[in-house]
């Protein structure tokens, strides 16, 4: 995309880049030297600001903080060993967030409006990203209700705000997940689709109570039966299954819509490996582990890409799931969208915006 759009810039006047150390780097706990700025008021979009990162004033009676009308997104850029920046799939990140903005009431922001955002921030400071094998800047686009107002309607001001961190593995071991048969995370006819604040604040009990006994994530299911699988915290779940790459469908309102998932299976067909999605039951998976049907079993999403899961708690059992050295199409799938978002292979499917 050109960058034909007016966003000021406001450069810092000292970079906080020489003060990180790289060789110890925390997931989302460093922060680059600029944000982006975008106030919505009396019915459209002002001038977006790219300035010096900092802090934000709030006021008592902000709406977002009473009702929770609150969505981000979470993408990422990489640069390769030529020094060449690019961004995956912002225009999918874009159309969720235009989906998320219409299911919480809020403001949409244009396709191009919000690519473009994305891309000037990454531009201006993208002597953060680090240039390093399993390194990438991970890019936080967010927008709140920002009306001083208490009372139950939706905003009529808003702002949206994009921030940057460099960042290394999100995890640092293979993942263990247990099968959640109480707590929800959506409902059917709920805000499960959108990338809504409050839905990652629902989970946090019922993970906490998880990780207490030794797990990672959820395994989300239905609320209704708590018999189909959805997807796993902080990723959707994918399975290999005889040979067939299996993942819950999309059809109901209570997934949400992945892009990494959905790179995964356009390049696996790609590859013509058969793919479906569909209704996934616990009974299948659980007895698929148990007789060897079930060969691979992984989480896709921003944060860690391809995630490998080895173990799956349910009820009052635990099992091990296939070792990761035996897994053909994960491993290979893993390193082919880090080449392929490092521009190390040709970007055949027109992925990478190059900054």
């Amino acid at each position: 995309m050109q960058d034909t759009l007016n966003i000021k810039v406001n450069v810092t006047s000292e970079s906080k880049i020489n003060q990180v150390d790289w060789e110890n780097l925390p997931f989302g706990k460093v922060f680059s030297d600029h944000m982006l700025v975008m106030e919505y008021a009396d019915g459209q979009w002002q001038e977006p600001v790219i300035s010096e990162f900092g802090a934000i004033q709030f006021h008592p009676a902000t709406s977002a903080i009473h009702y929770g009308q609150s969505i981000f997104e979470g993408l990422k850029a990489y640069k390769n060993n030529k020094g060449e920046v690019r961004i995956f799939r912002p225009d999918m990140n874009a159309k969720r967030f235009i989906e998320s903005s219409e299911r919480m009431c809020m403001p949409t922001i244009p396709e191009d409006l919000f690519v473009e955002c994305v891309r000037k921030l990454v531009e201006v400071d993208q002597n953060w990203i680090p240039n390093r094998e399993g390194y990438s800047l991970y890019i936080r686009p967010f927008m709140f209700a920002t009306d001083e107002f208490v009372g139950i309607r939706p905003s009529e001001t808003y702002k949206f705000i994009v921030f940057t961190c460099p960042v290394g593995s999100y995890y640092t071991e293979p993942v263990r997940v247990k099968i959640e048969e109480h707590y929800s995370r959506a409902a059917e006819g709920g805000v499960g689709r959108a990338k809504a604040a409050g839905n990652y604040g629902a989970s946090l009990f019922p993970a906490r109570k998880g990780q207490a006994l030794g797990f990672h994530q959820m395994l989300w299911t239905d609320a209704k039966t708590h018999t189909f699988i959805e997807e796993s915290g902080t990723m959707n779940i994918m399975f290999m299954i005889n040979g067939v790459l299996v993942t819950p469908s999309e059809d109901s309102d209570t997934i949400l819509r992945g892009i990494t998932k959905r790179s995964v299976l356009e390049v696996a067909s790609s590859w013509g490996i058969p793919v479906e999605e569909r209704k996934v039951t616990v009974k299948e998976i659980i007895d698929g582990i148990k007789d060897g049907s079930v060969s691979e079993c992984f989480g896709a999403g921003t944060a860690a890409t391809i995630a490998h899961i080895v173990k799956m708690g349910f009820r009052d059992e635990t099992l091990d799931i296939n070792p990761i050295e035996n897994r053909e199409f994960s491993l290979k799938m893993s390193a082919f969208l880090d080449d392929l978002k490092a521009g190390k292979v040709e970007d055949t499917f027109g992925w990478t915006l190059k900054v």
